[in-house]
């Protein structure tokens, strides 16, 4: 039974993460077409929403599998990349005063969001999951 909730989980870690990266490539996409952009309601809650399950379901994986945070190197980096793709997104849709502002910090978030997928699918290659 445990597997197969971890299974479940693991399906809807990646499910969300699907979902964020669709979100913020459309606001992001928005926000640099019209720097004024201001998306409806919804649009700013329910990536929110999404986020907390995305990494409750992360922090569930990391601890079933023992996988910590600080004690393993790629999940270490995975952290640092997610750390950065909040911060390149902050810059694009609140604080980038210009165009090339938010261009340049959309396209360090989608490469730090690429980098933290590559790293989940090297990982589960190695493992053979």
């Amino acid at each position: 039974m445990d597997g197969d909730l971890y299974q479940l989980v693991k399906t809807v870690h990646m499910l969300t993460a699907a979902i964020t990266i669709c979100c913020f490539v459309y606001r992001g996409s928005m926000k640099l077409y019209d720097g004024e952009y201001s998306p409806p309601r919804w649009l700013k809650v329910f990536p929110h929403i999404n986020d907390t399950v995305l990494l409750s379901c992360a922090a569930y994986l990391a601890i079933q599998s023992q996988q910590l945070p600080l004690t393993i190197t790629w999940l270490s980096a995975k952290v640092v990349a997610l750390v950065i793709y909040i911060g390149m997104g902050l810059i694009v849709l609140r604080y980038a005063k210009t165009r090339t502002q938010r261009a340049t910090a959309f396209g360090l978030a989608i490469l730090s969001f690429g980098y933290i997928v590559l790293v989940a699918f090297n990982r589960s290659a190695t493992l053979g999951l």
